[in-house]
């Protein structure tokens, strides 16, 4: 096979991220810290920029990404994420108390320590592209045989376990096509081993509904955590936790005047202004037990485009010109006592001093 020449056959253990399965070398480790996804749908186009923050001791790893249809693959860049970042970030607010506690004077902690913050071909298998992104080696697949799938993974060095095997089933019953994804680091000894946050990747690809796979990540050895920013014409939800806990909301808002990245991944479709700005939700999901995932996030319009931003709050002590208002509440009542003290001792000696 023409792939086969330019993939180096390995044989790899399976990890997973909410994205697909993500295997390394064997005898490495590699595990997904942390995943940030953001996805658009128009109703017919559907887009997915991916960044995944990994951590091990693997100098090559990869992994598999199913799709509803054939998708275009490319570079994404980190700049989406910093703006939706901004757009979504928390409001943050003080809340004042009156009384000193652990931390502030004359209780400050005498340690000093800080309190902790909140064309080839197989069987069954069609090979129809392969391309080098920057890092990656990219292959686009479809497939009409699980095992046919598996095997051929097998032999271009994405040799998965049985269990990841298995997990392919509900797509080639689907119809689902797959992109295999290979990432070196380089060649320069200082980034041989895989760590950080990668560059993130781009994919497009028609979809009747509004997806984002994660059946895949019930291979993963470790909890696993995702952060999903979802723009749509209106607010979306999940339809369900599959198995993970409660999908949190962190933030849903009308983008007005969206930057130029916010604005073309947004409408995937190519559409207009006139089609009016996206709307923006981010979710945030944990999975103790990565094995009880049920399926993939479907993605549903919401009962209503209700607008929610994440508070956070800061206690501070009460100040007035920057002196804490207790010490100035408490040193005014100990003056006005020792005046009323004065006044009445005093008065005391007024009687004695007019007899006569």
């Amino acid at each position: 096979m023409v792939l086969a020449a330019q993939l180096v056959a390995l044989a790899w253990p399976a990890y997973a991220c909410g994205c697909g399965g993500m295997v390394a070398r064997g005898g490495s480790r590699i595990a997904v810290d942390r995943e940030t996804s953001a996805v658009s749908w128009d109703g017919r186009t559907e887009r997915i920029l991916m960044s995944l923050d990994v951590s091990g001791d693997a100098e090559e790893a990869a992994w598999i990404m199913p799709v509803p249809n054939r998708a275009a693959v490319r570079l994404g860049s980190p700049r989406l994420f910093t703006q939706l970042g901004r757009l979504a970030a928390p409001e943050h607010r003080d809340r004042h108390y009156f009384w000193p506690r652990s931390g502030d004077w004359p209780y400050d902690d005498v340690d000093g320590a800080a309190a902790p913050g909140g064309g080839a071909r197989g069987e069954g298998v069609d090979v129809v592209g392969w391309k080098r992104l920057g890092p990656f080696d990219v292959a686009t697949l479809s497939a009409t045989d699980p095992d046919a799938l598996g095997d051929w993974l097998d032999d271009n060095g994405f040799a998965l376990p049985g269990r990841l095997h298995r997990e392919l089933e509900p797509y080639v019953d689907r119809r689902w096509e797959y992109v295999a994804i290979r990432l070196a680091p380089g060649t320069d000894e200082r980034e041989s081993v895989l760590g950080g946050t990668l560059q993130p990747l781009h994919l497009t690809f028609e979809s009747e509904r509004f997806v984002y796979p994660m059946r895949l990540s019930r291979a993963a050895k470790e909890p696993q955590s995702l952060r999903l920013y979802v723009l749509a014409p209106h607010r979306m939800r999940p339809s369900s936790a599959i198995g993970g806990q409660t999908p949190r909301v962190r933030f849903a808002g009308r983008v007005e005047e969206p930057a130029d990245e916010v604005r073309s991944f947004a409408r995937p479709g190519g559409g207009s202004s006139a089609d009016g700005d996206p709307f923006l939700t981010v979710y945030e999901q944990h999975f103790p037990v990565p094995a009880r995932i049920s399926g993939d996030h479907e993605l549903r319009r919401a009962h209503s485009d209700t607008e929610y931003r994440t508070v956070v709050h800061h206690a501070r002590i009460l100040a007035w010109g920057g002196v804490p208002v207790w010490i100035v509440a408490t040193g005014a009542a100990a003056l006005a006592l020792g005046s009323l003290v004065v006044w009445r001792a005093r008065a005391r000696r007024r009687p004695s001093a007019d007899v006569g």
